[in-house]
């Protein structure tokens, strides 16, 4: 088996630059989804089961995504059929999504409508993310694998401050940020639009400028693949998996959960303790709904800084619990805050956690994983101890607001108590 060859600089940036965009679809769907069914008429207490279609059908289809692609070969390569497709569908349905208020619909059939819309973007932007990671494995040798997730995870933090910012750009240049009770604002289907464009723009010039290695070539940088994929299915890799795979899963429990009730209810909560109101239809909530975008930007500046320092510990688990607590203590924070500005700072402190929660699962889980094979299908199957706590999460939602006192902000106080409990767990984890 023959060494991968050394690649430039713009060849490992062009195995990425399509994440660029699929980034900013996803930041798009993060920071907007509650704002969307909220201004469609959805009551806060039901506003989480609408959460539990993006972590399901990622659950569904990252394994599926990752199994096939293992065993696909095409003139068009192994993984990159699976990122067109993914991002082709994600187009449609940008386009489609926030004008579920605007079809002339009854309250409860735009909100059918936006979910399958929702359930569809989620599907393809899984479809498209997951081969961003597949095509660094096939074709970066292990000298130059920490170069290639870093420009990934430059590409990524990058196309997320776009996304999330696109909406309070927007509506700085004068585009309508209120509408009609029960229909999207312009702010927001034009930021869903240009996203769009941004995404197949991207997607296209990864799909131009990477060329895939055939069956022949593959097998000669790479054990076999028929050798790898043998008897592969999903039940006897989980059975296999080395006990690290399951204690990550469980600081991942934790810690998802807690974000999920971030992205639900963070425009809500601000809405509520810095712009004074619930009112959907006022403009006060929807400027929370562009000031989350903002804010979810600077959780992404904080990830950006913290990441570098995360190497400076010695100790990885000291480092990875640290992390989880300081992101803990910023939700806690968050609604004793008035003021927007100063919200910055507990979203910094947020950054933290998110850039553990990117960096550190990753790290443990693939390094227990070398010698398993199946590299796609395992980290497919990982996906799920991301995915399972947000579907977990979503369904109590609802009984876990009224718990605390129907007042969204109450759940940023869940969510630092869900940290918490993830950076305890953190110690549980067995690593060599």
């Amino acid at each position: 088996m023959k060494q991968k060859p050394d690649l430039s600089f713009w060849k490992l940036w062009n195995l990425s630059f399509g994440f660029f965009g699929v980034q900013i679809a996803y930041s798009l769907q993060s920071a907007n989804i509650s704002r969307i069914f909220a201004t469609l008429g959805a009551d806060p207490h039901s506003l989480s089961f609408f959460w539990v279609l993006p972590p399901l059908m990622g659950m569904l289809v990252q394994p599926i995504v990752g199994s096939l692609s293992d065993n696909t070969w095409t003139r068009f390569g192994r993984r990159i059929p699976y990122l067109f497709i993914g991002a082709a569908m994600a187009v449609l349905v940008m386009l489609l999504l926030p004008n579920a208020g605007s079809l002339g619909l009854t309250v409860g059939a735009a909100l059918w409508f936006g979910a399958a819309a929702l359930m569809f973007l989620d599907t393809s932007i899984n479809m498209a993310m997951q081969p961003f990671k597949m095509l660094v494995g096939d074709m970066v040798n292990e000298k130059q694998k920490t170069k290639a997730y870093s420009i990934q995870s430059f590409l990524c933090n990058a196309g997320g401050l776009v996304g999330f910012a696109f909406p309070f750009l927007f509506t700085a240049i004068g585009i309508a940020n209120t509408a009609e009770a029960g229909v999207v604002p312009d702010s927001v289907i034009y930021s869903f639009y240009i996203g769009a464009a941004i995404l197949i723009l991207c997607v296209l010039y990864t799909t131009l400028k990477v060329k895939e290695w055939n069956p022949q070539e593959y097998s000669t940088y790479n054990a076999p693949a028929e050798e790898k994929e043998e008897s592969a299915n999903w039940i006897t890799l989980l059975k296999k998996a080395p006990a690290t795979f399951w204690q990550v899963g469980m600081v991942q429990f934790f810690c998802w959960a807690a974000f999920l009730y971030m992205w639900n209810y963070t425009t809500g909560a601000i809405s509520d303790t810095v712009w004074g109101t619930t009112d959907v239809t006022s403009a006060g909530y929807q400027d929370a709904g562009n000031w989350t975008g903002i804010v979810f930007g600077v959780q992404t500046l904080g990830a950006v800084l913290w990441a570098m320092v995360l190497p400076q510990f010695k100790n990885v688990k000291l480092a990875y619990s640290f992390s989880l607590l300081l992101g803990g203590i910023g939700f806690a924070v968050v609604p004793f805050i008035h003021d927007q500005y100063i919200l910055f700072v507990p979203f910094l402190l947020i950054g933290c956690a998110w850039a553990a929660m990117l960096a550190m699962p990753f790290a443990l889980v693939t390094n227990a994983l070398q010698g398993y094979g199946h590299m796609g299908a395992y980290l497919g199957l990982f996906n799920c101890t991301i995915c399972l706590p947000q579907i977990a999460a979503a369904l109590l939602g609802g009984v876990v607001l009224s718990l605390v006192g129907s007042h969204q902000y109450s759940m940023m106080f869940v969510a630092g108590a869900l940290l918490l409990i993830g950076s305890l767990c953190v110690f549980a984890i067995k690593n060599k």
